[in-house]
This record gives structure tokens, C-alpha cells and sequence, in this order.
């Protein structure tokens, strides 16, 4: 089959490889249709995390049951189906709690970075272990091209935004200020998800055109660069803002949420931290913060997700719009990088 292959630091290639087998009687072998590649892949491409070379990136894709194992029950041979990032085993601890993503039997799908780690979804065919508790049939809302979307970035955007605005009433919820630092594509479905519950939405970054569309979701925009917490202590009689959301994954943008929440405020953080992080403890002891950290629970959170995407898809179908050909990945890798796209989509 073919399939892209991390080759080094800023390098990624189109190979040969072998088409993956049934290992173990829960794996399921998939047709891919369309996988994607997501911000936290260029970690590793940039050199940011250091990790060994040789493995199939992809942890975002959709696709055909073409084998399946004899313990399967939930799929069938001819399903279209989404993975969630990484398999979970459904019967542990954690899984049993819906705190998924720190299942004690699970695969990381596109990565080498621990011995959980196996080849993703940017190929031809890929192999999902645990498929049972880890695929899930296509709905029938939601497109095909929009549906890779809940194999991650979604699901983290709408657990990064509810994280907090769930335990709420409804009117809590509703005159609460947010404040999302990262207008990327997990910003972006960050935003669409907190304007479900939130009527007033700050938008941060650095790039222009990324505030643009996150206006265009109804956020209030502010450029990084110009003062953002005073903009928002003016419009808050001074006190901050009562949520922030980090989706970038650097001391910086931690740092600006801690500037910008209130006291007794809470920051809810799913940016992938590859750094020691340094903050000031006075600041967080003197403002009573509540931080949230950590990895979404797709599986966990899944349908509550995908209800939330159902009605904002209109809204976030834009990010979905540059599809190219798998043997064109290494262009792609390096438009994606560029930030000349919100998304790129890799169709074999």
C-alpha cells in the first residue's frame, strides 16, 4: 500500500509499505477514505517533540471495514466508519468512567513516541486495534469530508469549552465571559462550541485572518499583540474574564490566560505542552485559579460532541475545505505548516 512516512525533522514521504494485517481477533483492517492532518503533528514535523522516524503519521480518519477480527461485534465488513485518536479497551478503569484517553490498554494512533504508540492513517489501509470501543459507524448528519473532524480536533474543542460551562446553569452559563487563546482549528471548534452556551466570546491570536473567521462565528476578536488584557479588563469592570480556554500548547499562551481570568476564574488548557511550564505561583494562589489540563476523552464525550457538531457544522465546514491527493502529502505537510490552510484532508 501507500502511505506517508515521517522521514526527519520538516520531512515527510510517500512509500511502499505493507498493507497491515489482522493481529489480534478485536483489530478491524480499514479502506482509508480520508485522513487529516492536525496541528499536533507538527510537533514532531518541526522538531518540537523528538521522536523516532519510520512510522505512518495519521490519528484523524475515516474509512471502510474491509477485515474485521473474529471477537468484533459492533462493525461489519462494509461500515463506514471514524477512529477516535487513540483505541481504548472499553473495560478498564478509566474507560469505565469515560475518562478515555488515559485508558490503561491504549494505542496512540501516527506517532512513535512510547511503546503505545502505532502507525496512523495517512495510508491506504491502517490497522485499529481495540475496534470495538474505538470506531464508530458514520452518522447520517454529518458529511463524510466534516466527519474526520470528530476523530479529534472537535471532540477536544467542545471538552475544552464545556469542561467548566457543563456544571453551570444554564443562565450562569449564558452571562459567563470566555476567553479562547488560539484560533487554529481547535480554537475555532472551541469557539463554535462556547457560543452554544456563552453570549459573549473573546477570540485571540496572532494572524488576522484567523481572528476574521472566528468573528465570523460571532467571537470578539483581539489581536494578541494589542493588549488583549486590558481590552478585556475595560469591557469586565476590571476583573477579567471568568473562563479561558488554551488550545496552542505554549508557556506564552498558558501565561496570557492566567493574565486574563478573574479571581476565583478557571482555565481550561488542551494545548499539547512540550515545555517545563514556569508560572508565577503567587498570581495563582493570590487569584484562587482553577486550571484543567489534559488530553480529550473522545470516546467519553463522543455523542455529546457530535450532537454539538450537528448543529454547528455549517459553521466549522470551512476548515474541511483543502483536500489533496495522499501522494501529494509532503506539499500538503508543508502548506499545512506554512498556516496557509486551516486543515489539510489526504484522500488515498
Amino acid at each position: 500500500m501507500r502511505a506517508v512516512v515521517f522521514k526527519g525533522v520538516g520531512q515527510v514521504a510517500v512509500e511502499d509499505r505493507p498493507k497491515p494485517e489482522i493481529v489480534h481477533p478485536t483489530d478491524v483492517i480499514l479502506k482509508v477514505k480520508v485522513s487529516a492532518l492536525c496541528g499536533s503533528d507538527l510537533h514532531w514535523y518541526r522538531g518540537h517533540q523528538t521522536i523516532p522516524t519510520g512510522f505512518i503519521p495519521g490519528h484523524e480518519f475515516i474509512g471502510v471495514v474491509s477485515e474485521k477480527g473474529s471477537q468484533v461485534n459492533t462493525v461489519d465488513i462494509g461500515d463506514v466508519v471514524v477512529a477516535t485518536f487513540s483505541t481504548q479497551c472499553g473495560q478498564c478503569f478509566y474507560c469505565l468512567k469515560k475518562q478515555t484517553s488515559r485508558c490503561s490498554n491504549n494505542f496512540l494512533f501516527g506517532n512513535s513516541a512510547g511503546i503505545n504508540s502505532i502507525d496512523g492513517g495517512q495510508a491506504e489501509f491502517v490497522r485499529v486495534p481495540q475496534a470495538d470501543s474505538t470506531l464508530i459507524k458514520a452518522p447520517p448528519q454529518i458529511p463524510e469530508h466534516l466527519l474526520v473532524l470528530m476523530g479529534d480536533i472537535f471532540p477536544t474543542g467542545y471538552f475544552c469549552a464545556t469542561r467548566f460551562l457543563k456544571h453551570m446553569s444554564k443562565e450562569e452559563a449564558k452571562s459567563s465571559v470566555i476567553a479562547v487563546v488560539g484560533c487554529g482549528p481547535v480554537g475555532i471548534c472551541a469557539i463554535a462550541t462556547a457560543l452554544t452556551m456563552s453570549d459573549t466570546v473573546y477570540a485571540l491570536d496572532l494572524v488576522p485572518e484567523r481572528l476574521a473567521e472566528a468573528e465570523k462565528l460571532g467571537a470578539k476578536p483581539l489581536l494578541i499583540t494589542e493588549d488583549p488584557v486590558a481590552a478585556v479588563k475595560k469591557a469586565t469592570e476590571g476583573r477579567g474574564v471568568d473562563i479561558t480556554l488554551e488550545v496552542v500548547g505554549t508557556v506564552d499562551s498558558l501565561q496570557l490566560c492566567l493574565d486574563m481570568v478573574r479571581p476565583f476564574g478557571e482555565i481550561s488548557s488542551v494545548g499539547l505542552q512540550t515545555q517545563t511550564l514556569a508560572l508565577d505561583g503567587p498570581t495563582l494562589y493570590g487569584k484562587n485559579v482553577t486550571i484543567a489540563w489534559g488530553r480529550c476523552p473522545v470516546r467519553g464525550i463522543f455523542e455529546d460532541a457530535l450532537s454539538c457538531l450537528v448543529d454547528v457544522q455549517d459553521k466549522v465546514s470551512f476548515l474541511c475545505a483543502y483536500t489533496v491527493s495522499l501522494e501529494d502529502a509532503a506539499q500538503a505537510y508543508e502548506v499545512f505548516n506554512q498556516r496557509k490552510v486551516h486543515k489539510v484532508l489526504l484522500k488515498p
